[in-house]
């Protein structure tokens, strides 16, 4: 397959791109470097069946020659990081999925975004299934990516059912691991910087809220699949209660959630990145950010149905991994000409 990833530079979209180059597709990847970064597609650079563009996704969008499918993954996702760029955030979900989908439409290409649990806003139902609406402040800071991510979710719909575009929507969960960056925001990132540097972590609130962390391997498995899974859905008995999306007429089409559905405490994560760094940090609290979710697991029945597939990773092991890797990245900006 010729593949494009918009955001391709990011932290889900180079291990995006990383994969399908492995698995023999050619991938173009495109980003303007807003939170993506150059050095996560370093080692890409050069491949014959890779090509990078930098480019704005919300400006016109071309691309030369067939392309057979288009990931959507242009996009700030950390909290610091939409914060800082809300405009920017609500641009790349509204004006940037228009633009990617306008272009699978010309090129005939399947199409599949890359969506978020922040769909689902501060739940009141737990765990999330797809059929839930969710619980979004529209107005508040962070309902500037909750907002973009449920219009691109409904451009998307109307795009499969007005042009029947062969589309797919990934609701991605919590998500951890390798090239991650240092000052992202995101919970497992700060707690091991935090960590390693010998800093107190900084849990917000009581830190009895809760998330369901995947480590980036996982997921990454999962959206390969959901990106290659026919439109022809398999056969699954609609009378049983283990398939329930079945009865309400879902398709591959309609949003799929990805992620590990092993539910954690803020408080509790702290603790196994304290124990698993040897660190001898403290734990500090400070004031919960406005709408924080209270609580964040994915119910994954329909990606089990229909992807046969599940996470594989202990969140002991894909701590592990994480920890070393931004053990590297620490030594490597300590000796770094700037220091």
């Amino acid at each position: 397959m010729r593949i494009l990833i918009t955001g391709g530079a990011g932290f889900l979209g180079s291990h995006l791109c990383t994969s399908l180059v492995s698995q023999g597709h050619d991938v173009i990847c495109m980003d303007n470097f807003l939170t993506g970064r150059p050095e996560n597609i370093a080692g890409l650079m050069g491949h014959d069946r890779f090509r990078f563009i930098k480019y704005n996704v919300c400006d016109y969008l071309h691309v030369d020659g067939s392309l057979d499918a288009v990931l959507h993954f242009a996009s700030p996702a950390s909290p610091r990081d939409y914060l800082e760029y809300p405009i920017a955030t609500l641009k790349v979900g509204a004006l940037g999925t228009h633009k990617a989908l306008g272009l699978a439409k010309a090129k005939r290409a399947r199409f599949l975004l890359a969506s978020t649990s922040e769909v689902y806003g501060d739940p009141l139902v737990n765990p999330q299934p797809e059929s839930y609406w969710g619980n979004v402040n529209p107005i508040s800071p962070r309902g500037v990516y909750d907002e973009a991510k449920r219009f691109a979710e409904a451009m998307t719909m109307a795009y499969h059912r007005y042009h029947r575009l062969d589309t797919r929507i990934a609701r991605i969960f919590n998500t951890y691991g390798p090239r991650m960056r240092i000052r992202d925001g995101r919970v497992v990132s700060n707690f091991i910087v935090q960590a390693l540097r010998g800093e107190p972590l900084t849990v917000y609130g009581d830190g009895s809220q809760t998330r369901s962390f995947c480590y980036v391997d996982d997921l990454i498995e999962g959206i390969v699949r959901l990106l290659l899974a026919p439109s022809t859905e398999p056969s699954v008995d609609q009378g049983t209660d283990t398939v329930p999306y079945l009865r309400h007429n879902w398709t591959i089409h309609h949003p799929v959630n990805l992620g590990n559905p092993r539910e954690v405490t803020v408080l509790e994560i702290a603790t196994m990145i304290l124990q698993l760094t040897g660190s001898s940090s403290g734990i500090k609290h400070d004031d919960l950010p406005v709408d924080d979710p209270k609580v964040r697991r994915p119910d994954i029945q329909r990606a089990q149905a229909l992807l046969h597939w599940s996470p594989t990773t202990s969140l002991e092991q894909g701590l592990s991994l994480t920890i070393d890797y931004f053990r590297e990245q620490l030594k490597a900006s300590h000796s770094s000409p700037s220091h």
